[in-house]
């Protein structure tokens, strides 16, 4: 959820270290820092500078600062609030600075055998206990090896984490550790870095390598050596570092979030251009491969949880198959009935959402032979830890709300369902042509969905004077509901729920009032009359409804009951086109309260703690 940059090198890094984080923003931070060390001063001390403010407020500090080693860091809170002292890095006694992403679940035993040891701990973190054990370890082992010193700490720290550590006394040697966490090295020219993602140094360095689990890395400007856990010395594969970062311009868009939504045709239109039929090649899977499973379990969280809930309608409806939706992080801990021939599929924006990947892991451990990761991010663990993937192509997400990443989810898991449809038989030669053909038209369907903005704003600004919202969906709507409730909690921090419509009557309706807006997914579908009843109990309870309906639903606008109309019924890809005037909705209704809408409040854009 946070990041990590570290440099060494012959050269001042502080402005490398600075680019870094200003690259890393998107994950979402409220707090930021960094600490350097003159290389070519044996004597020169740790030089820190942190803010609650924003990196630019960072670099401002430290222009006059100068260091040839260095890490640095942006903090989304976990233990202790967000302000200054709790910022990274954390330095003990004036010789060791850590930066640290994830969690130590033992930090609490830790603290108070340090705090009886004499170390005073100025944070409410649990980073600064791994800073003042690394200590202990420096002084106790009497060798002033930092690389030795982080070895022997890490098996007292339970938890996922990933570290960056400097020593003054060392001023020319960097040192990375992962458990659980993501850590990338890049190899550059009498430099080396070290970051939590390879965004932040592209450009920067020739190549790079991803560390695996338990992996330890000494830097200096001139070498890299990787530890694996037993001790040994281990070559990590390198490949190609990224020549530049991803463009992040605004262009004519007043949030990152608005551009992405408004890019979601070009992103579906890339993740389906290479696709000419269906099948397991889509995947990187043989046919033999693709006939072995005969139940599909799929676990993901947040936004991601949504698209699966979407994909087991699809799923069972096309396909034929039994399919199975969890939460990531519910699933890892309770007691399940595993079935090795079920196919596990895990979906993540990033690929390495930290309950995701715990639970793919867990998969694995109860014998689930057969597994598949729907991703944005072709480097990432979840694609590395699968034996199949599919790679959407939605480009970089700077906003925190995920909007084009999820369309481009849908459309993967769409793609999983016809191609298991095909297998069964269940997908004939035409309509698979059929099906290409609306899938090729989806792009130029967005764009028509886009033009009802205007419309969409006259909306936001009702709905910007409320605090509780409800929507309602039916059938494989409902998961788009959801979706849409989530985008306006997420932005605009008003209370919203989500029900399946038939649901109303068994609760909810208890909530509507004329102060209690109702939103409604209405496509022209074999629901449509179900939920047309469902519409009128919130009307006559003097409820104000707003509906989202196909051109044919004869849905109008009338007292109690505002209507946008979408261009056309799209079929069982009626949820792509649904989902975006719902994320509009919520951004419009955003901007008219005035939050933050890119980087809201206690949130973050990688999930990588559990």
């Amino acid at each position: 959820m946070c990041g990590i940059v570290g440099a060494a090198s012959h050269q001042n890094i502080v402005d490398v270290l600075v680019e870094g984080l200003r690259r890393l923003e998107y994950r979402g931070y409220d707090s930021c820092g960094f600490a350097v060390i003159n290389g070519n001063d044996a004597k020169h001390p740790i030089e820190r500078a942190r803010t609650t403010a924003r990196v630019s407020e960072l670099s401002e500090q430290g222009k006059d600062f100068f260091g040839t080693l260095g890490i640095a860091h942006t903090r989304w809170a976990t233990h202790g609030k967000p302000d200054t002292q709790n910022a990274h890095p954390h330095i003990s006694n004036n010789l060791i600075a850590v930066v640290h992403n994830g969690i130590i679940e033992n930090y609490e035993v830790l603290r108070t055998e340090l705090s009886a040891a004499g170390y005073i701990f100025t944070s409410e973190t649990d980073t600064e206990v791994i800073a003042h054990l690394i200590h202990q370890q420096y002084i106790a082992s009497g060798q002033k090896d930092i690389a030795q010193s982080v070895k022997a700490v890490l098996p007292r720290l339970f938890g996922a984490y990933a570290i960056g550590v400097i020593a003054q006394d060392n001023p020319n040697t960097l040192v990375g550790a992962r458990v659980g966490s993501p850590l990338v090295v890049a190899l550059g020219d009498k430099e080396n870095f070290l970051a939590s993602d390879a965004l932040a140094l592209a450009g920067r360095a020739h190549s790079m390598m991803y560390l695996e689990e338990g992996d330890v890395v000494v830097l200096k400007a001139d070498s890299v050596q990787v530890i694996q856990q037993s001790g040994q010395s281990v070559e990590r594969e390198r490949k190609p570092m990224p020549t530049q970062a991803e463009s992040v311009d605004l262009g004519p868009y007043q949030h990152y979030m608005q551009k992405e939504i408004f890019e979601q045709p070009g992103a579906v239109g890339d993740t389906l251009a290479s696709i000419a039929s269906f099948g397991p090649e889509l995947f990187g899977a043989s046919p033999e491969d693709w006939s072995a499973f005969d139940q599909i379990l799929i676990l993901a969280c947040g936004t991601s949880y949504y698209s699966a809930c979407v994909a087991k309608y699809w799923l069972e409806d096309i396909a034929g198959i039994p399919t199975q939706v969890e939460i990531a992080s519910e699933y890892r801990y309770r007691i399940t009935v595993p079935n090795p021939k079920a196919l596990i599929v895990v979906v993540s924006q990033s690929g390495e959402t930290a309950d995701t990947l715990a639970a793919l892991r867990h998969a694995k451990s109860l014998g689930h032979r057969f597994t598949l990761a729907i991703c944005n991010v072709a480097s990432s663990a979840m694609v590395r830890e699968t034996d199949w993937h599919f790679l959407t192509k939605a480009g970089a997400e700077i906003g925190v709300a995920s909007t084009k990443a999820f369309t481009t989810q849908l459309l993967a898991l769409y793609l999983v369902a016809v191609s298991i449809a095909k297998r069964a038989g269940r997908l004939t030669a035409d309509k698979e042509k059929e099906i290409l053909r609306q899938l090729r038209h989806l792009p130029k369907a967005l764009n028509a969905v886009l033009a009802l903005e205007p419309q969409i704003i006259a909306w936001s600004d009702a709905f910007a004077k409320c605090e509780n919202a409800l929507f309602l969906g039916r059938g494989l709507h409902y998961p788009i509901a959801l979706e849409g409730a989530l985008k306006l909690k997420e932005i605009s921090y008003i209370h919203a729920e989500a029900y399946p419509a038939g649901e109303l009557k068994h609760g909810p309706l208890a909530l509507v009032t004329d102060k209690m807006p109702v939103v409604t997914v209405a496509p022209n579908d074999v629901l449509l009359e179900k939920l047309k009843s469902n519409m009128q109990e919130v009307k006559a309870r003097g409820g104000k409804l707003y509906v989202f309906a196909d051109q044919d639903t004869e849905i109008v606008n009338s007292d109690g009951i505002n209507v946008i109309r979408l261009p056309e019924h799209y079929g069982s890809l009626s949820p792509i086109l649904h989902v975006v005037p719902l994320q509009l909705l919520a951004y419009h209704t955003a901007c008219a309260r005035g939050t933050d809408v890119d980087k809201p409040r206690n949130l973050a854009k990688s999930v990588t703690v559990e």
